[in-house]
């Protein structure tokens, strides 16, 4: 199901046929180093995370981890959307491209879409970002955005500090 459009993507639910996809995101060496090992070894467990993880989260939330397909051609450059945390007071917007796609603006173009689909569709006032500090990369997407740094966290207690960048996301047309 596709949730919206820009000029260049379309950000669509996530499905167990994109299991291949998916275990290709979730080992590239920079979501690796920068987001984390999801355990995702084999198509079996890329179906399992596509099923509890992004899929969940849409039954649940309304939102989650959409896939960020190229408009011309379809071909999928990464994931984008938002998730719902325990540990955050709100959802926050995450993002994470192939190496072939990184540096073309792809990421900021489909982390603004899913900021404007939580503030347009779903309501959301405020939306959270988190990024380790040394990724300079997503951090200045994020900046790009016009997210601002909020505070240090641990989103487990012997877990990596992280940056929270936060957005008040006002109604469209006014900021």
């Amino acid at each position: 199901m596709q949730i919206t459009q820009t000029d260049r993507v379309i950000l669509r639910e996530l499905e167990p046929a994109d299991a291949g996809f998916i275990h290709a995101v979730l080992n590239d060496a920079d979501f690796l180093a920068n987001v984390g090992d999801r355990g995702v070894r084999t198509l079996d467990d890329a179906t399992a995370y596509i099923e509890c993880g992004p899929r969940a989260s849409y039954a649940q939330h309304g939102f989650g981890l959409w896939a960020v397909a190229l408009r011309d051609g379809g071909e999928l450059a990464g994931i984008c959307g938002l998730l719902k945390r325990d540990t955050l007071d709100a959802p926050d917007v995450g993002f994470a491209l192939l190496p072939a796609h990184r540096g073309r603006g792809i990421a900021s173009e489909a982390a603004r879409a899913s900021l404007a689909y939580g503030r347009d569709t779903l309501g959301l006032q405020r939306v959270l970002a988190i990024v380790k500090p040394q990724n300079l990369v997503s951090i200045r997407v994020l900046e790009k955005l016009g997210m601002v740094r909020e505070r240090l966290v641990r989103l487990v207690d012997d877990g990596p500090e992280l940056i929270v960048f936060a957005d008040r996301l006002a109604p469209s047309g006014q900021g």
